[in-house]
């Protein structure tokens, strides 16, 4: 049997030409590029690189990119600061928060300071909301870009059983809901989850977020299954690797992400997508409005 690797390459590239003519037309309507500003908080390597991969993005689809990087002592208040500050810019049509923030920082209060129509991460209370309930509007990025990498694969999750490993509030819980709204089945695991194994079996498609190198064998996966890896890790030697063991399941799936090279590089075509998404509908209110009736 033929396997699938899911390489996100093509679909970035559909998604970043789609995204680049688009960002030409608002240009001519409005006279301005959309913009997008991370808040870069310490000096984290990953997120530096992170953070350096998203305004390479941006700039080459025409969205205007700046990143403000702040010390890692900055206080809460000061980031509230700099916060309000974009929140209050007209030109400014995204902003995202790089994640991880340093110790101690308190980011659950993080997610309410910025304004929902900017919050192209898609974190805040009220686009959790949204399209938990199926509204149009901002979707987290790599969830949501998950769902772009199957379809594009003409993998459909309709009538089929979807595990998946993590519920963190960045990829597993808003993963749950698209796919609860795909017409899947939903099995849902994390650390508590003691049959961990047999749950993962069952799984159609397998979405794993667990973030521990190497978890997942081939004795979690049922043969002819669809593996989406969401972990990133390097190991002691420089290698990127994934939350699954690549080579030992490869012989028992039907399709699988490759890490690097697969949900990675869909979390951020989905940021820019969001960012425009973001722009139109802060220039065009009404339009997202009549959209949802």
């Amino acid at each position: 049997m033929n396997k699938i690797l899911l390489s996100a390459k093509p679909v970035v590239n559909k998604i970043k030409h789609s995204v680049s003519e688009q960002v030409r037309s608002f240009i001519e309507k409005y006279s301005r590029r959309p913009k997008l500003s991370v808040i870069l908080v310490g000096c984290d390597p990953a997120s530096i690189i992170y953070t350096g991969k998203k305004g390479e993005a941006a700039i080459a689809v025409g969205i205007e990119h700046e990143t403000i990087s702040l010390p890692e002592n900055t206080s809460p208040k000061d980031v509230k600061s700099v916060l309000q500050r974009l929140n209050s810019d007209p030109l400014v049509d995204g902003i995202l928060i790089q994640r991880p923030l340093p110790k101690g920082f308190p980011e659950k209060d993080v997610v309410f300071l910025v304004s929902p129509e900017k919050d192209v991460d898609a974190f805040h209370p009220l686009n959790i909301g949204k399209f938990t309930l199926g509204l149009p509007g901002l979707k987290p990025c790599t969830p949501a870009g998950i769902m772009e990498l199957l379809n594009f694969y003409n993998i459909l999750p309709e009538s089929k059983i979807v595990t998946i490993i993590g519920r963190s509030s960045i990829v597993g819980k808003p993963m749950a809901a698209m796919f609860l709204q795909a017409n899947a089945t939903i099995i849902q695991c994390h650390s508590k989850t003691s049959n961990l194994r047999e749950l993962s079996k069952q799984a159609d498609i397998l979405v794993v977020a667990a973030g521990k190198a190497g978890l997942i064998d081939s004795s979690y996966i049922k043969s002819n299954a669809v593996v989406v890896d969401v972990g990133i890790h390097k190991t002691n030697e420089g290698k990127i690797i994934g939350d699954v063991l690549f080579d030992d399941v490869i012989e028992k799936v039907s399709a699988i992400t490759p890490v690097p090279g697969g949900v990675g590089p869909m979390t951020i075509a989905m940021l820019l997508q969001n960012t425009l998404f973001a722009a139109n509908n802060r220039e065009e209110p009404s339009r997202l409005c009549k959209s949802q009736f």
